[in-house]
């Protein structure tokens, strides 16, 4: 009862909890939010402590700052780019709803810079980082000899220890096929940017692997592989039509390839999506909807990726180790590129 006692006045914490129950403070974390590694025994002893001291989820929130700064660090190497910009804002948004304030640093691709922002970070004691890649290309890790958790998003840690939040672009290349295979689609051909990317590799491989499985055809009979913009998805779409007039669909590597081969689709007089349907990647709204027909496209889901980011860390914050990369899955957002308005 003496623990009881001490409660009144204040609201419980997560360390109240676990100290009532005889625990460790993330083995209580992880019985109130129902985890699989601990033993049901152990559970319940932790709920029942929590309901004796009338710990609420609200009192969650503020014991994971007990004893903290209350502060993250956000690091990017590309502060303009129309990638980052989304993850970003998903965790800060994330951050926000707990009251977590955030150091934004642009690093601008030098290794050095970056460096220093981590250093600059850490005396200031934030309780961890999410470090934002500028590409999907994995990159190096920060090491594991710092004081704080880290987690990567969009590009992957290089090291297998670290954890790693992307967007499963493989899947991706799969939807897209599956989507226009939905439509009446058998005869689809697959126009991507610069094979250096791990994005243009993967989503080729998810693209093949499903043609393959359906047994179909990839037309052209290789994927075309170029560079990530209009220009070449105009000159890559004639070189496909004047090889093969069969096609009837086009999956485009991004949506900058897209609106170059529905350029090239009207040059010819060809119907957008009756004779050949397209379809893009990215989701890039402003290209998207101003297109030609609207574009079809693959939603990376940025924003939801830079909230799981941050749940993540939350979680490393609270003693809940993770490893590896976890893929978060896309979407597809259909206009009338591939399905016309009735």
């Amino acid at each position: 009862m003496r623990t009881d006692e001490s409660q009144r006045g204040r609201s419980a914490t997560l360390s109240d909890v676990a100290k009532a129950a005889g625990v460790s403070l993330a083995t209580a974390s992880k019985a109130l939010n129902g985890r699989d590694q601990v033993r049901a025994e152990t559970r319940d002893r932790v709920i029942r402590a929590a309901e004796r001291l009338s710990f609420s989820p609200n009192a969650l929130a503020r014991s994971l700052l007990a004893g903290r700064t209350g502060t993250v660090g956000l690091i990017t190497s590309d502060l303009e780019g129309r990638f980052s910009i989304p993850i970003l804002m998903g965790a800060e948004d994330a951050f926000g709803a707990g009251k977590v304030s955030v150091f934004l640093c642009d690093a601008r691709g030098d290794a050095i810079r970056e460096q220093h922002h981590i250093q600059a970070l850490l005396s200031r004691r934030v309780d961890g980082l999410i470090v934002v890649g500028s590409s999907t290309d994995p990159r190096g890790s920060l090491g594991r000899n710092l004081p704080v958790p880290v987690v990567y998003a969009y590009a992957p840690s290089e090291d297998p220890d670290d954890l790693s939040i992307i967007s499963d672009n493989v899947d991706a290349g799969r939807q897209a096929v599956e989507h226009l295979v939905t439509t009446g689609r058998t005869r689809i051909a697959h126009i991507s940017g610069d094979p250096s990317y791990a994005a243009a590799r993967d989503r080729a491989q998810g693209v093949t692997e499903s043609l393959d499985q359906l047994g179909l055809p990839l037309m052209g009979d290789r994927v075309l592989f170029g560079s990530w913009n209009e220009a070449w998805g105009r000159g890559a779409t004639r070189l496909l039509l004047d090889g093969d007039d069969r096609i009837d669909a086009i999956v485009a590597g991004s949506d900058q390839i897209a609106r170059g081969a529905l350029d090239a689709l009207h040059d010819r007089q060809i119907r957008i999506p009756e004779d050949i349907a397209v379809i893009g990647f990215d989701n890039w709204t402003v290209l998207a909807t101003n297109s030609r027909p609207q574009l079809t496209s693959i939603d990376l889901r940025l924003e939801e990726l830079g909230r799981l980011a941050a749940r993540r860390l939350f979680e490393a914050m609270d003693g809940v180790e993770r490893h590896g990369i976890e893929t978060l899955r896309c979407r597809v957002v259909t206009r009338d590129s591939t399905t016309p308005s009735q």
